[in-house]
């Protein structure tokens, strides 16, 4: 197949697209290269993809490439890219997520639709679900977002079911929850978390750690992501994809601490606004319809993740 790939040089986007190449698909990718994070990490993201043939990168916002050069020959698209960050996405910077969440998605439904699109697996968010202590969430669970992000995330997701039952467009929607892993943002809780450890610094904790996350190793996301493109039972569904690794903040920066062997100097702040309590997937409906078991357990993938950044820590440092 010929896949095209939305932020391939992002977090999930690079891993993704190196796990299609080696099942011998041929990938697209799109990434426009925001200044949330260095540009450098996302290069090295990209270092694996770089030299192969079957992968090809277009750098540019999605609205500026028109839509038939994008699409020409692809068989399914998966759209990660996205702005991502609850505690930015207030006040003035909801003008960028609108753009880079609700408006590209719509661009990509709408040229699917002219184009005759095979299937678009559009990755979404646990933050649609708020705050709820109505646990595990279910697909069918009651939506209200508690950050602006998680607004334009459950907005595309909806945009998506319109075009499925209005013009026949083939989508699916995957809500991931907290993604973690190699390659994994610096402004991300464990990336944080770990080089603090590692050198010697200050946790910055926003709350009293006693929140907990359904955590999921990227990998396990991956590869979700990768049967959505196919399962023929899935279109006009949506999915959780959880990790099956809910616990409490507090618990994690435990398990580094054996893991990196520093113990952690917490600096406990407020709660961040739109940040939520709990979070946990039910993932029935994923193991039934895509197969899908998470594989990764949380200590495994946190040693992955510690691993990684001791491997590049020059470079995080750097930028």
């Amino acid at each position: 197949m010929n896949i095209l790939v939305t932020g391939a040089a992002g977090f999930i986007g690079s891993r993704l697209s190196e796990r299609l190449l080696e099942l011998g698909h041929r990938v697209r990718g799109i990434d426009s290269f925001t200044d949330y994070y260095p540009r450098p990490l996302k290069e090295a993201n990209l270092g694996a993809l770089r030299g192969s043939e079957d992968f090809e990168l277009i750098e540019a916002d999605i609205m500026a490439v028109p839509p038939a050069e994008l699409l020409r020959g692809i068989d399914g698209v998966v759209h990660l890219a996205a702005q991502a960050g609850v505690r930015r996405s207030w006040g003035a910077n909801f003008a960028v997520y609108t753009h880079n969440n609700i408006l590209t998605t719509q661009r990509l439904l709408e040229a699917g639709k002219e184009l005759g699109l095979g299937r678009l697996v559009y990755a979404g968010s646990s933050s649609v679900y708020g705050d709820t202590s109505d646990l595990p969430m279910r697909e069918t669970s009651a939506c209200w977002p508690v950050s602006p992000y998680g607004v334009t995330k459950l907005a595309a997701e909806h945009l998506c079911g319109l075009y499925h039952r209005n013009f026949g467009l083939d989508t699916v929607s995957l809500r991931y929850f907290t993604v973690y892993g190699p390659r994994q943002r610096p402004d991300m809780a464990f990336h944080r978390f770990i080089r603090a450890q590692l050198e010697g610094g200050t946790i910055r904790l926003f709350g009293d750690g006693e929140q907990s996350r359904d955590f999921t190793f990227v990998d396990d996301i991956v590869a979700a992501t990768i049967a959505a493109l196919s399962a023929p039972e899935a279109a006009g569904q949506v999915f959780n994809v959880g990790g099956g690794s809910r616990v409490s903040v507090n618990q994690v920066i435990a398990m580094l601490e054996e893991i990196t062997g520093q113990r952690a100097r917490v600096d406990r702040l407020e709660v961040a606004k739109g940040d939520v309590r709990d979070t946990e997937a039910d993932c029935s409906k994923a193991r039934e319809l895509l197969g899908y078991v998470p594989q990764v357990g949380l200590a495994q993938g946190l040693e992955a993740e510690a691993r990684w950044v001791r491997e590049n820590l020059k470079l995080l440092q750097e930028v």
